[in-house]
């Protein structure tokens, strides 16, 4: 007889999870909060152009690269996305990610819309994606001004940018509405729970069918 995979030897494959909103809807909360209190998730760390500021760890927080360093990268198709953000760029290393994915861990993804596209023409199977609404634009420019990080300036450019990038909501998988953190965190937490149950993610069941089958010829 042919025992079946153990507990411990029902490994999946790691996915891709995108969460994307406009400036101040609430996703790097999102994001902290799910890699806080899950530790099959890691936090994807982008490459950037833009300059390091005061308390961020190079290659902890994100790979900080010359422009000339990055398009090497670029040309190298070293990147499963890139994309110019408030005039610097950013792209996420292929290979760190998917190295991550074959050991069974989430990677987690703080990008745009334009990220999320490219994801999901490289690697589509990988992708589960969500993006978050602000519950009114009113409310959106509250949470932009109280947290008193950006110029009145500036956070009528996220406000204006924000449209746009509302515009693509259709594009993703999943879309939340961020009014009360708690309940959208909740939310949010269960599309983590089914997608890690989909099928295709469970690399062990094909063997473990295989058993099945091999015990049910044995006893016949």
């Amino acid at each position: 007889m042919v025992e079946g995979a153990s507990q411990g030897a029902r490994k999946r494959r790691g996915l891709m999870f995108v969460l994307s909103s406009p400036s101040g809807a609430g996703k790097t909360t999102l994001a902290r909060q799910l890699l806080a209190g899950d530790e099959n998730f890691v936090m994807s760390v982008s490459a950037t152009t833009r300059p390091q500021r005061p308390g961020e760890a190079a290659g902890k927080d994100y790979l900080f690269l010359s422009d000339a360093e990055f398009e090497v990268m670029v040309q190298a198709d070293e990147f499963l996305e890139h994309a110019t953000v408030f005039s610097h760029r950013y792209g996420t290393p292929a290979g760190a990610v998917e190295a991550a994915m074959a050991k069974g861990l989430d990677v987690l993804f703080d990008i745009d819309w334009q990220g999320a596209q490219e994801l999901a023409e490289r690697a589509r199977g990988d992708l589960v994606s969500v993006f978050v609404l602000p519950p009114s634009m009113n409310e959106l420019h509250r949470r932009l001004t109280t947290r008193a990080q950006d110029s009145e300036e500036v956070v009528a450019g996220r406000m204006s940018q924000a449209a746009d990038e509302i515009s693509h909501w259709a594009e993703y998988d999943y879309v939340l509405v961020n009014d009360v953190l708690e309940d959208c965190f909740a939310e949010l937490q269960r599309i983590v729970n089914v997608e890690r149950l989909r099928r295709t993610r469970q690399t062990w069941l094909t063997d473990f069918v295989r058993g099945l089958r091999v015990d049910t010829e044995e006893s016949s």
